[in-house]
């Protein structure tokens, strides 16, 4: 079964969304892609989308493809300057695909179908012992660019080292704009490297928002929140940002209305009958939290293709649930799925498997339903998880509401 309103490859896998861009009231999401297969490989290419309105997804042609002394074109970022668009991406090569290097790509049509590679722009400082060199985020400044890439040192830091620029060719390597010890823990582990670190001012507020890795492991997303100046991060705060096993390497953007938004990869959604494997959260809205935290909320673009439904709409198209959780209460989703609450806990079980938990912290439980995508979002807080298709939904405790989505049914 596929997702409605999740982005999925049409055959094959996807993972890591990035450079997702508003042109002319179209928005470019591009994404790392695999065809004909449903599992990762190196070899990656940059499949592309275009959606009116985030929510209705028309696929391209992939956009680049390895070769050209690529072996995998891995996560980077776009840059709209004024005599053009420009990529930077992670170029990748077999004999250690951990270090890569950053590579410029320009489009050849208007449509960004298709791109040509150009120049190496950055590899790592020799003077530094990394483990890992990848994933480059450029943002503009008031002098030019400037783009980050998440590290690993050889003893134990994650960090995003900082390359200025003032036309988006020549780029000069200008430190560590932040960086965390593997030993550090509380209140949150960020781990041994920092995969597709990202700085966004949040209502007025600076994170930086990074995946965590370590040793070929992928765990969640976290971040920091402090200040930012003249290429250098110095968090006040730490936090996790996902909660689960599936949501990893957040893609952060402007929206349409310049609102910081983002979109995650989410591991274990597929269908290997159909053939696809992955698939990408529905947008969300970054915000600031009341209490001091970095959170996301179901983006508005989203909430407004729901109306009035019931629960049972499960069975036939996407719902968006609000439930208000008395301590204790159960919300059953479908065979075997349930949703509990236990004091300041929510915690999501799965049949027999693992139990993936996150904070409850008062007011409504949103719980969005797409067929073999759940997303869950309370008072910032988000947890994503495949989940198997739902025919029914129940509660023990507290009230439930549910809207359904109007633009069509699962085929």
């Amino acid at each position: 079964m596929r997702p409605l309103i999740h982005l999925t490859a049409p055959s094959g896998w996807i993972n890591d969304p990035h450079a997702i861009t508003v042109r002319d009231g179209v928005h470019h999401l591009f994404h790392q892609y695999v065809p004909d297969s449903l599992v990762h490989d190196p070899a990656c290419r940059w499949g592309h989308a275009v959606s009116p309105d985030l929510v209705h997804w028309e696929h391209r042609p992939v956009a680049i493809e390895p070769g050209d002394g690529d072996d995998g074109i891995w996560t980077g970022s776009l840059a709209q300057a004024d005599d053009g668009p420009v990529i930077l991406y992670t170029s990748v090569r077999s004999a250690d695909y951990g270090m890569g290097r950053v590579r410029r790509a320009v489009p050849v049509d208007d449509r960004w179908d298709q791109w040509v590679k150009e120049e190496i722009v950055a590899q790592a400082p020799e003077d530094l012992d990394l483990i890992a060199y990848r994933d480059p985020f450029v943002m503009r400044e008031k002098d030019g660019w400037r783009f980050f890439i998440g590290a690993g040192s050889r003893d134990g830091h994650a960090m995003a080292l900082t390359y200025p620029s003032r036309n988006l060719h020549e780029w000069t390597y200008d430190g560590v704009a932040a960086e965390r010890a593997t030993t550090q823990t509380e209140p949150v582990w960020t781990g041994r490297l920092w995969e597709c670190p990202q700085f966004v001012d949040v209502d007025g507020i600076w994170a930086m928002i990074s995946s965590v890795w370590d040793d070929d492991v992928l765990h969640y997303a976290a971040y920091g929140l402090g200040r930012y100046d003249g290429g250098r991060f110095s968090a006040t705060s730490w936090g996790r940002l996902s909660h689960g096993n599936s949501y990893y390497a957040p893609s952060v953007f402007r929206d349409a209305e310049g609102r910081p938004s983002l979109m995650f990869w989410m591991r274990e959604v597929m269908d290997a009958e159909q053939g696809w494997a992955g698939c990408l959260s529905v947008p969300h809205r970054l915000v600031a939290t009341d209490d001091g935290r970095l959170g996301t909320i179901l983006h508005p673009q989203i909430r407004r293709r729901f109306g009035p439904g019931d629960p049972s709409d499960a069975a036939r198209r996407p719902v968006l649930l609000s439930w208000r959780p008395s301590n204790g209460s159960v919300l059953h989703l479908g065979e075997g799925a349930r949703l509990n609450r236990h004091g300041k806990v929510l915690t999501l079980r799965l049949g027999s498997g693992a139990p993936r938990s996150m904070p409850f912290r008062g007011g409504a439980v949103e719980v969005l339903l797409d067929g073999p995508a759940l997303e869950v979002f309370s008072a910032g807080d988000v947890l994503g998880s495949p989940i198997p298709p739902v025919d029914g939904v129940g509660v023990e405790g507290g009230r439930l509401t549910a809207s359904a989505y109007e633009g069509g049914e699962y085929e």
